[in-house]
């Protein structure tokens, strides 16, 4: 048996230090016990022969020295994975023995596993041959962590210690800046996308305006009644103000400035695919015009529902696409803190 994590001795630890304290006594390095209580006075004697495990001494350090110490501690792999040594993190997180930071490392496996994750994705058991200054070869244990399995040491050690605290602190805001980051990415995206579509609605309405002028659609009030045509085919029956209505627009907004990314793509084909073929079909006259754009807004429709997609005019409105495109002109990235 071995000592628990307090320092407690167990029996058979007791005893080896007894029998230690015989040969001590038939060496004369210590006196033999009175009559009438040996047993007492040798397990008495023996307690300063088992050494209990020492505690680490106070940290005075500061939480910005455990975060330097932590990043400065990072490596990487060939394959441009950052990874550190649990024997180095073992020293940061204030522990001095592997015996009982190895049982914080076995907790942080359990919690890797219940998260769903593979336990070696994260944690990796090797063994180094080392020489030492005097030429001899021994072999050092240690285990190679992702940042992810550092934060689940920090989560799973124990938090009285500074160095541990500070850890976590430190853990728990650099996974709350990503998670800030990741959706600023993601809005990011979403918007230079939506950028780039209403960009290219811009210049293919103009190329569908000149294939219906060509089709006899001269009048702007014709013009008009062909766009509507399209929309119904798309939207289920409601033209350009049907749609606003359906979106709760007001005042002069512009549907298409208040689509999102997917809206604005399913318009974008509607766009093209009638000019495709009004001028494929040698369309002519306003009212056959008219009953192709439609009939490509239905097409459109049918293929949003052969693969299970949400109705454009179920699609929630998006911020005016111009608001958009001044703040993204005057601004830097948001800092997060």
């Amino acid at each position: 048996m071995s000592k628990d994590e307090e320092g407690t001795t167990v029996p058979s630890q007791t005893a080896k230090a007894a029998l230690e304290n015989i040969r001590r006594m038939l060496k004369g390095e210590i006196e033999f016990p009175t009559p009438g209580d040996a047993t007492a006075e040798m397990i008495k004697a023996a307690v300063p022969v088992v050494q209990s495990i020492t505690e680490e001494p106070p940290f005075h350090g500061t939480s910005e020295e455990v975060i330097a110490g932590f990043e400065n501690a990072a490596k990487m792999t060939a394959e441009n994975v950052e990874y550190w040594s649990a024997l180095e993190l073992m020293g940061l997180f204030g522990y001095g023995a592997w015996k009982s930071f190895e049982g914080v490392i076995q907790r942080a496996y359990i919690a890797c596993n219940q998260s769903g994750l593979t336990i070696n994705e994260h944690f990796a058991e090797i063994s180094e041959k080392v020489e030492t200054q005097a030429g001899i070869e021994s072999r050092i244990y240690d285990i190679h962590v992702t940042r992810y399995g550092a934060y689940l040491i920090a989560q799973n050690a124990d938090s009285k210690k500074k160095q541990v605290a500070f850890a976590q602190t430190y853990f728990a805001v650099q996974t709350r800046r990503q998670e800030l980051k990741n959706k600023y990415d993601e809005q990011l995206v979403e918007q230079q996308r939506r950028l780039s579509l209403r960009n290219d609605i811009s210049v293919h309405n103009k190329d569908l305006a000149d294939a219906a002028k060509d089709a006899g659609v001269i009048q702007p009030m014709e013009y008009a009644e062909f766009q509507n045509s399209g929309y119904r085919g798309l939207y289920n029956g409601l033209n350009a103000m049907g749609i606003k209505n359906a979106k709760r627009l007001t005042g002069n907004a512009k549907i298409l400035d208040h689509m999102g990314s997917t809206e604005l793509a399913a318009n974008l084909f509607r766009l093209t695919q009638a000019e495709e073929k009004l001028r494929r079909e040698g369309i002519r006259g306003k009212f056959n015009a008219n009953a192709a754009h439609f009939e490509v807004g239905q097409k459109v429709r049918k293929a949003i529902a052969d693969i299970g997609g949400t109705m454009p005019e179920k699609l929630e409105p998006a911020e005016d696409i111009n608001k958009i495109r001044h703040r993204l002109r005057k601004e830097d990235p948001p800092k997060i803190a």
